[in-house]
């Protein structure tokens, strides 16, 4: 799904229930289940589900999720635009498209206030 089929990224909701819910059930079993299951091979910097899910939560929103999202759990809480934006670098980085790496660094550089979050910014990610 791309951005605009899912609207605003912090607007209002394009989907129906039911296109939300499996949206919802995308998110989980790529961040849950697939990823996870990935990273020991590919190297990635992190294993667990909710540090996927802070990274491409964090870049889908361009910065903490938190300060987008109102709330908790975030998947069910953020919009339609922001989750489908989070499965499409999901997708993207299970597909060797987009690092998970400079993802990480991306949202650690938003979360800390790291010097790399500069060079991130002006340096997006390869899409």
């Amino acid at each position: 799904m791309k951005r605009d089929d899912a609207g605003d990224l912090f607007g209002e909701s394009q989907l129906s229930a039911l296109e939300r819910v499996a949206l919802q059930r995308r998110w989980l079993h790529l961040t849950r289940e697939v990823m996870p299951a990935l990273a020991r091979e590919r190297g990635w910097p992190v294993r667990h589900d909710h540090c996927f899910q802070r990274i491409l939560l964090d870049n889908a929103c361009g910065g903490r999720w938190y300060d987008h999202v109102k709330g908790r759990p975030a998947y069910a809480h953020a919009s339609d635009a922001a989750l489908a934006e989070a499965v499409r670098l999901g997708e993207e980085c299970v597909g060797g498209e987009v690092e998970v790496v400079e993802l990480n660094r991306r949202s650690l550089g938003w979360r800390e206030g790291l010097r790399s979050a500069r060079a991130v910014a002006i340096h997006p990610v390869k899409r």
